[in-house]
């Protein structure tokens, strides 16, 4: 019987087919480019806010002795926290200039949230200070002048306070109560400089606006409406504190319904 000399037939292999690991390298692929993306977005959006100004190598010094005499004890000798307080490195020169520069620091005594007082330190100290923490790490900046000058568009201002800040600092910047002690104070009588360095370091409750929230144009916005209702006060008469309605119907309740009780008494008195 004559062999059979025909080899078996190779088994051919099916193309097209995808490796099973490949939707995982394809994934992982593109969460890194859009990570990688979104970094570099962020950087380059926050540099005009974390970009510390300048400051020579004797003022930082100054700033150190400084510090190291009056902010130590609570914030560690290198400004690094302590169970008293928290770090200062990376908090930029902005929030410094806002918390000593309102008197807010150093605190007077502990409590829900450091209250405003008058200031322990001349404006150069100041300054000498919050050079020292920028120079730590990079962190939020002093604003440019041209932010605060008050020339924006208050209309839009007004917009984005009303969506961003109004539940706590009432519609006409006057303040309002928060939990557990704590207050949003008001804003009336505040320095365009520290408004804008309160959005950007969020100070006490408040929370941080930065770049991505508010732009630093947005934020002049926010000055020029707040600029605004200071210079034009209510022309509807007495405006109560500005605090809405609930001071307005407690107003109406005492004087209003009292005058109408009071003249039915009189009445009555006299109807006899």
């Amino acid at each position: 019987m004559r062999p059979n000399t025909r080899s078996k037939a190779k088994p051919v292999r099916k193309t097209g087919r995808r490796h099973p690991l490949a939707t995982v390298a394809l994934l992982a692929i593109g969460l890194g480019l859009t990570g990688g993306a979104y970094a570099a977005f962020t950087t380059t959006t926050a540099s005009a806010e974390t970009t510390p100004a300048v400051a020579s190598q004797a003022t930082v010094d100054e700033g150190q002795k400084l510090f190291q005499a009056n902010c130590a004890t609570c914030h560690g000798m290198s400004a690094q926290g302590t169970d008293e307080a928290p770090s200062l490195i990376g908090v930029g020169s902005a929030a410094v200039d806002f918390q000593v520069g309102t008197g807010r620091m150093p605190m007077q005594m502990q409590g829900p949230q450091a209250q405003e007082k008058p200031v322990q330190f001349t404006d150069e100290q100041v300054s000498a200070l919050a050079d020292y923490v920028a120079s730590l790490a990079p962190g939020p900046s002093i604003p440019e002048q041209k932010y605060l000058d008050g020339k924006g568009d208050a209309a839009n201002g007004a917009e984005l306070f009303r969506i961003n800040c109004a539940m706590c600092h009432n519609v006409a910047g006057a303040g309002g109560a928060l939990t557990e002690g704590k207050y949003a104070p008001p804003l009336t009588g505040v320095s365009a400089k520290h408004i804008y360095e309160a959005m950007v370091t969020g100070p006490q409750n408040m929370p941080v606006f930065n770049d991505l929230n508010i732009d630093p144009q947005g934020k002049a916005d926010i000055i020029t409406y707040l600029m605004y209702i200071q210079e034009h006060p209510s022309p509807g008469g007495f405006e109560l504190g500005s605090l809405g309605p609930v001071a307005e119907g407690l107003f109406l309740w005492i004087f209003g319904l009292g005058a109408v009780v009071a003249l039915t008494v009189w009445i009555t008195a006299k109807s006899n």
